[in-house]
C-alpha cells in the first residue's frame, strides 16, 4: 500500500521531462549492466591466451586486457551518469511530497495541532521526505539491476557449466533473500522501537527549549536534563539492541555468500583438472560471481532501507490521511462582506462530544458597532473567536455574515475578511518588519510603517539599530509584551478587515500599558464591526452592546449602564474589579514605602 502511494512521486503524471530522465536512467542502467557483464570474458580470453605455449598472442592478451579496463570504467561513468540524470528525479519527489505534507498539515483543525507535539511532527516530515530519495535509489539502480545480472548470470552459466551450476545459484540467492527478510523482519520491530523512542526524545527536548522560561521559573532545569536523560537513554538501549542485530544478520549473509563462492570455485577447480574448463573459465565464474554477490551483499542493507523508508513513508502518510475536520463545502462560494453584520443563531458547540461549551448562543452585530462578550473563565468566550474564524465547525446553528453562512463559503475568503488581536501574541523569528508585513502579502514598505504609526510603534522601531530589519528572537521574546501587542495591532492594521476580534489583547499588560495601547485599539474599532472578548470590564465600557456569558449561555445582555442597573452578574462582576482596583491603588503607595 506505502509502496503503491509512493510510485507517483517516481512517475508524476504533470511532468514528461521527470519521467524521460527516469526512462533515461533506467537505459544506463542496462548500458553499464550489459559492460559489466562482457568484462569478465575479456578477463577469461587474456587469461587462456597466456597459457604455455601461446606467447605469441601476447599482444591480443594485453588488449583484452585493455579492453577489461575499459570496460571497468565504462560501468563507473554510465553508473555516474545515470545518477546525474536520477538526481532531480529524487529531488523533485521529495520536493512534492514535502510541500503536499505540509500544506495538509495547516489545512488540519486547531484540534489536531493542539493534541501533537511539534518536534514529534517535524521529526515524522523529515525522515519521511529523506526517505524518499533513498528508496528511489535503491529501487531502480540496486533491485532491478541485480534482478537482471542474475538472470544473465544464469544464462551464462548454463551454457557454459549446465543446469548444475544455474540450480547451486538460484538455490544460494534464495537461501541469500530468505535469510535476509527473515532476520529483517525481526529488526523491523527492534527498528521501529528505536525510531519511536528518538521522536519522544526529539518531541520532549524541543517541548522543553520551548518551554525554557517556565523551566527556569521554576527552578526545574535538573528535572527537565532527569527527564532528557531518560528518554535517551532509553532510545541508546534500543539502538544497541538494534546494531547487535545487524552483526548477526552480516555474519549469516557472510556465511552463505562465502560458502556458495567455494563451492563454485572448487567445481570449476575440479573441471579444469579434468580438462572440461579452461584456466580462463574458473577466472570468469570468480569475477562473474564477485560482481553478482557485490550488490548481494548490499541487498540487506538495501532491504533494511526500504523496509525502513517504509516505514518511516507509513507514518507520514498517517499525517498526509488525517482526516481534515473543517473543510469547504463542495463548490462553496467566497464570502462577499458588504456590510459586515455579523449574527448568531442558537449555536451549540463542545469541543468533545460529550461536553458541550456553548449552548444556544444567540446575538447579532449591526455594521460598525461594537460587541464585547464577557464572563467568569470558562464560560466560553474565546471559544467564540474561534468559531468565528472557522476553527471549529459548531454542533448545531448557525454564525451568519451578512447573510451567508460560515459553514458555506471558503474558509480562505472568510479568514480574509477578519482581523484579531489575540492575547498571547506569538510572532515568527523575523524581522520586525516581516512580522507586521505578515498581514498583507506584497505590502509595501510605506504601508507597513504606516501601519506601524497608527500601532504607536513607528517611533520604537525606528530607534532600533537596525529598524524595521530588527530580529525579534523566537515567539518574539526579545520584545516587550506590550510591544508585541503594538505589532499585532498593526498587522491587523494593515491587514484593513472590516470585521475585528479583540480576544483579551490587553489582560497580560499592566495597567499604564494596557491604557496606551487601549487608545490605540479604540481607533482601530472605528468604522468596523467589532467583536470584544475581555477579562477587564473597563475596557469595554464604551462598547454598544455587552453579552455576559455564563457556563456557556448568555446570563445578561445590555450596555454598560442597562446591565449595571440590572445590578446582576455584570454588576457584581463590576463591583469586584473596582474593589481589587482600590486595593491595589492603596497598596501601591505602601509597597513603594516599604
Amino acid at each position: 500500500m506505502t509502496m503503491r502511494r509512493f510510485l507517483p512521486y517516481l512517475w508524476p503524471a504533470d511532468a514528461p521531462a521527470l519521467r524521460a530522465r527516469v526512462v533515461g536512467a533506467m537505459l544506463l542502467v542496462l548500458l553499464a549492466k550489459a559492460i559489466t557483464l562482457v568484462m569478465p570474458f575479456a578477463y577469461k580470453g587474456a587469461v587462456d591466451r597466456m597459457a604455455p605455449g601461446l606467447e605469441a598472442q601476447a599482444g591480443l592478451a594485453i588488449a583484452l586486457i585493455v579492453a577489461y579496463a575499459g570496460a571497468r570504467f565504462g560501468g563507473v561513468l554510465f553508473d555516474n551518469l545515470r545518477n546525474m540524470i536520477f538526481e532531480r528525479v529524487g529531488q523533485e519527489a521529495a520536493y512534492r511530497l514535502s510541500e503536499h505534507v505540509f500544506v495538509h498539515l495547516h489545512r488540519l483543525s486547531l484540534r489536531f495541532h493542539l493534541n501533537r507535539k511539534t518536534g514529534g511532527v517535524t521529526k515524522v516530515i523529515e525522515r519521511g521526505t529523506k526517505s524518499i530519495d533513498t528508496m528511489l535509489y535503491f529501487l531502480l539502480f540496486n533491485i532491478a539491476p541485480t534482478i537482471i545480472e542474475l538472470l544473465a548470470v544464469c544464462i551464462i552459466f548454463y551454457v557454459k557449466f549446465g543446469f548444475g551450476m544455474v540450480a547451486v545459484t538460484l538455490l544460494m540467492v534464495v537461501l541469500y533473500i530468505w535469510f535476509t527478510r527473515t532476520i529483517t523482519q525481526w529488526r523491523d520491530q527492534l527498528r521501529r522501537d528505536m525510531v519511536d523512542l528518538d521522536t519522544h526524545a526529539t518531541a520532549q527536548a524541543v517541548d522543553s527549549l520551548l518551554n525554557f522560561e517556565t523551566v527556569k521559573y521554576f527552578g526545574a532545569e535538573d528535572r527537565e536534563a532527569r527527564r532528557f536523560s531518560k528518554a535517551t537513554n532509553a532510545y541508546a538501549q534500543a539502538a544497541i539492541k538494534s546494531e547487535n542485530s545487524l552483526g548477526l544478520l552480516n555474519i549469516g549473509q557472510a556465511l552463505i555468500t562465502n560458502a556458495m563462492m567455494a563451492g563454485a570455485m572448487g567445481y570449476t577447480v575440479w573441471g579444469w583438472s579434468k580438462g572440461s574448463f579452461t584456466t580462463g573459465d574458473v577466472v570468469l565464474v570468480n569475477t562473474l560471481l564477485a560482481q553478482l554477490f557485490r550488490p548481494l551483499d548490499l541487498l540487506g542493507m538495501v532491504y533494511r532501507t526500504i523496509r525502513q523508508g517504509i516505514i518511516d513513508m507509513e507514518a507520514m502518510f498517517r499525517l498526509i490521511d488525517t482526516e481534515t475536520e473543517v473543510k469547504d463545502a463542495d463548490n462553496a462560494p467566497a464570502l462577499h462582506v458588504s456590510a459586515g453584520e455579523v449574527k448568531f443563531k442558537d449555536v451549540h458547540f463542545g469541543y468533545d462530544a460529550d461536553r458541550e461549551i456553548l449552548h444556544g448562543i444567540s446575538f447579532t452585530i449591526p455594521t460598525g458597532r461594537t460587541l464585547a462578550i464577557v464572563g467568569p473563565t470558562g464560560a466560553g468566550k474565546s471559544t467564540i473567536a474561534r468559531l468565528m474564524f472557522r476553527f471549529y465547525d459548531v454542533n448545531s446553528g448557525h454564525i451568519l455574515i451578512d447573510g451567508q453562512d460560515c459553514a458555506q463559503v471558503t474558509q480562505d475568503s472568510l479568514r480574509a475578511a477578519m482581523g484579531i488581536v489575540p492575547q498571547d501574541m506569538v510572532l515568527f523569528n523575523d524581522t520586525i518588519g516581516y512580522n507586521i508585513a505578515y498581514g498583507r502579502e506584497g505590502a509595501a514598505q510605506a504601508e507597513i510603517e504606516a501601519a506601524a504609526k497608527a500601532a504607536s510603534i513607528h517611533d520604537f522601531i525606528m530607534s532600533l539599530p537596525l529598524g524595521y530589519e530588527t530580529r525579534v528572537g523566537e515567539r518574539g521574546l526579545k520584545l516587550s509584551g506590550g510591544e508585541k501587542q503594538r505589532v499585532a495591532i498593526a498587522r491587523t492594521l494593515l491587514k484593513n478587515p472590516p470585521i475585528l476580534i479583540l480576544d483579551e489583547a490587553t489582560s497580560a499588560l499592566d495597567s499604564r500599558t494596557e491604557a496606551s495601547i487601549q487608545s490605540v485599539l479604540n481607533e482601530m474599532t472605528q468604522r468596523r464591526t467589532t467583536i470584544i472578548v475581555a477579562h477587564r470590564l473597563s475596557t469595554v465600557v464604551d462598547a454598544d452592546e455587552i453579552i455576559v456569558l455564563e457556563a456557556g449561555r448568555i446570563a445578561e445582555q445590555g450596555s454598560h449602564s442597562v446591565l449595571l442597573a440590572k445590578e446582576g452578574l455584570y454588576a457584581h462582576m463590576w463591583a469586584q474589579q473596582v474593589a481589587d482596583t482600590d486595593e491595589n491603588a492603596v497598596m501601591q503607595p505602601l509597597l513603594v514605602e516599604g
